[in-house]
């Protein structure tokens, strides 16, 4: 009998645990992942360390390379899924090739959302979501530069707070993303909103972007709709995350905002598995579909469907705690930030 060819979309957390699971338990399966990304699987809750000077792309690599090779893993770095076809169990990538599997895990995450009305803006705008996009904000930031941040999820602030901490001053122009995923109770804004002010965050209150514009003088400037005006070398929004799946349209396969997945991760198709950001797990005790983010919950879930896809019967549990807190310091603290490398 042919080994059974594993097939993951998605290089991160999900993707990874998912198969190393899967090595352990089908040790002459064959294993991909196809990347879209140039780097091997790097650690990107530690980028904030950039900002403080950390910036050999090796030392947030995961796994080192060998270990792939040790593994029988391949990587296909570089690699664009541009369809899958469910029906012959077949994807193509975005340079025509074709690639079939056995079992699919989808784990390609989510990227960040930027709301329509600042769209036209986008190419003024700086993302700290990879090792390159990282690089970019330090160089544009200097050694005292000051940041826009808007929107204000909970990803943003990690960021904030380490570029607050470095020197950097930071203002924030809050949405209703703020604190996302977080639900914040309304009367425990003000709580929050002062602890933001004791990391060195500084949060505008009230009102809505108008425009952002492009400055000789400081880089960029955030215009309000009121007329108050916000400068620094860099802006970067930071509205949620949206699920990277367009190459799931036409497959057949049920989708709301991300892949709809039972509690043992498997979608509407017998052979397609999702994991992370990008998939909606069935809660029989809220009767809907929810997603749930960080490290932890990631890993727990990539683990839980290569375990199924290798014949097992679990169902997805998470165990952290997703309130906000603040600290005896009176800093913000988010559960999101608590991980295992």
């Amino acid at each position: 009998m042919a080994a059974k060819h594993y097939v993951i979309i998605g290089n991160g957390v999900a993707g990874n645990a998912a198969a190393a699971v899967i090595r352990e338990r089908d040790a002459g399966g064959r294993i991909t992942i196809v990347s879209l990304g140039a780097l091997l699987f790097y650690d990107r809750y530690r980028l904030p360390e950039v900002i403080e000077g950390q910036t050999d792309w090796r030392r947030f690599l995961v796994h080192p390379p060998a270990y792939y090779e040790d593994s029988r893993i391949v990587v296909r770095r570089r690699c664009r899924v541009a369809q899958v076809d469910p029906a012959r169990h077949l994807l193509t990538l975005g340079h025509r090739e074709e690639m079939t599997y056995d079992a699919l895990l989808v784990a390609s995450g989510g990227r960040g959302h930027l709301p329509m009305a600042l769209s036209e803006f986008a190419p003024l705008l700086e993302r700290f979501d990879s090792y390159r996009q990282a690089m970019a904000v330090a160089a544009a930031l200097g050694a005292d530069g000051g940041v826009v941040m808007l929107g204000g999820d909970i990803q943003g602030i990690a960021v904030a707070r380490k570029l607050a901490a470095a020197g950097h001053r930071v203002t924030l122009v809050p949405s209703d993303h703020l604190f996302w995923p977080h639900r914040v109770a309304f009367e425990a804004y003000p709580r929050y909103l002062a602890a933001l002010g004791q990391m060195g965050i500084e949060v505008v209150e009230g009102g809505a972007v108008e425009r952002i514009e492009a400055t000789g003088e400081v880089g960029r400037r955030v215009v309000m709709e009121d007329g108050r005006t916000y400068d620094g070398k860099v802006v970067m929004p930071y509205y949620g995350l949206a699920p990277a799946l367009d190459f799931m349209a036409g497959s057949g396969v049920d989708t709301e905002r991300g892949l709809l997945v039972n509690p043992e991760l498997r979608t509407t198709d017998e052979s397609i598995w999702a994991a992370g950001d990008v998939c909606q797990i069935w809660s029989a005790e809220e009767n809907a579909y929810r997603f749930y983010y960080g490290w932890t919950n990631v890993k727990a879930m990539g683990e839980t469907a290569a375990g199924n896809m290798t014949g097992g019967g679990e169902t997805f549990h998470t165990f952290l705690d997703e309130r906000l807190a603040v600290t005896e310091a009176g800093a913000l603290h988010s559960s999101f930030w608590d991980y295992e490398r």
